[in-house]
C-alpha cells in the first residue's frame, strides 16, 4: 500500500511544479519534499519526475501517480462530507417495537417517507427481549419497550404509558361482567394470555381462574386483524391502546370501563454513547409524541 503522506507530497509537487512552492504549501522544508519524492519512487520502483535544471516534468508513471493522488483527495472529501452530513430528510433509521405500537407508528413513518424521498425508515415488530438485543447489537437504531432495561450500554427514556384495553363489540353493555366475556369468547393472539393474567385478576378476582381456562372463540396471528372479529360481534380481546389506533372500524368496538385499569409504560432505548443525529432525533421525537397521546 502506498504511503499516504508521500503520495500527498508528490501530488502537491505535481500541482505546483516547483519544490519551494510545494514545500510552503505543505508547511515542509524543500529537502523534506525531495526526501518524500525519493521514498515514493523507491516504493514504486519508478522514476516519477525528470529534472531539467531548476524545472522538472512528470514521467508517464508520475502522471499516473498524480492522478491517483487527486482521486484519493476527492474520495477523502466525499467521505468527510458523508460523515459530516446530518440531514434529517435523508438516510436510514431502523426502529423496533411491539406489533401494536408498530400499527400506530408505521402510518406516520410512511407519511414522512412520502414527504422526503431520500429518507428510509425500517420498522420491525418484535418481542421486547429481541428489541433490546437488537439495539445492543446495532441492528436497530431505536427501540420501544415496556420497561427500563437498566443496562449500562443502553440509554433509556420514559416517553409515556398506554392502557391495556378490554375490547368489546360496540353494543356490549357496561359494566361488563366476567360471565358476559365467557359467553362472547376470547379472540386470542400470541400476547393475549399474558395480558389476561395481568388485567383480569385486578378486575374479576372472584371469577377469573387463569388465562389458560378462558373460552377461546378464535385465534388471530396478524395484529392488524385482531379487532375485526370483535367489531363483528364474534368475541372480545385484550390489546394495548396503540393496537387499536389504526383499526378502521373503531366505531364498531368499545373499550370497557374497568374498576382497576392497567397501564403499560413506554420507554425508548438507544445505544449509550452514540450521538443520535438529526434523523434519529426526528424519529425519536415522533415516537415520543405518539406515546404521549396514548395516556
Amino acid at each position: 500500500m502506498l504511503n499516504a503522506t508521500w503520495l500527498e507530497t508528490f501530488t502537491t509537487l505535481a500541482e505546483e511544479r516547483h519544490f519551494t512552492r510545494a514545500a510552503g504549501r505543505l508547511n515542509m522544508t524543500q529537502p523534506g519534499v525531495s526526501q518524500h519524492l525519493r521514498k515514493l519512487e523507491r516504493q514504486l520502483g519508478q522514476k516519477l519526475i525528470v529534472q531539467d535544471g531548476k524545472t522538472f516534468s512528470l514521467t508517464e508513471a508520475g502522471e499516473t501517480v498524480r492522478d491517483l493522488g487527486l482521486s484519493r483527495r476527492a474520495e477523502e472529501r466525499a467521505l468527510r462530507d458523508a460523515i459530516g452530513r446530518d440531514d434529517p430528510d435523508a438516510g436510514e433509521v431502523r426502529v423496533a417495537c411491539s406489533g401494536s405500537f408498530a400499527m400506530l407508528f408505521y402510518p406516520r413513518a410512511i407519511a414522512l417517507m412520502r414527504a422526503h424521498r431520500h429518507l428510509s425508515i425500517h420498522v420491525e415488530a418484535a418481542p421486547q427481549a429481541q428489541v433490546l438485543t437488537g439495539v445492543l447489537e446495532g441492528r436497530f437504531d431505536l427501540g420501544i419497550i415496556a420497561d427500563d432495561p437498566r443496562h449500562p450500554r443502553i440509554t433509556a427514556r420514559h416517553i409515556g404509558q398506554e392502557e391495556l384495553c378490554l375490547v368489546l363489540p360496540a353494543g356490549q353493555p357496561d359494566p361488563v361482567r366476567f360471565d358476559d366475556l365467557e359467553s362472547l369468547g376470547l379472540i386470542a393472539h400470541p400476547d393475549v394470555w399474558s395480558y389476561a393474567d395481568d388485567l383480569f385478576p385486578r378486575n374479576f378476582p372472584d371469577a377469573f381462574t387463569g388465562a389458560d381456562r378462558l373460552r377461546v372463540r378464535s385465534h388471530v396471528n396478524q395484529i392488524g386483524q385482531i379487532p375485526a372479529p370483535v367489531a363483528a360481534g364474534v368475541g372480545y380481546t385484550l390489546l394495548p391502546r396503540s393496537g387499536l389506533a389504526a383499526f378502521p372500524g373503531s366505531e364498531q368496538v368499545r373499550i370497557a370501563t374497568l374498576p382497576a385499569p392497567r397501564y403499560h409504560e413506554l420507554w425508548s432505548i438507544t445505544r449509550h454513547g452514540r450521538p443520535p443525529g438529526a434523523r434519529l432525533t426526528r424519529i425519536s421525537t415522533l415516537v415520543a409524541d405518539l406515546a404521549s397521546g396514548l395516556d
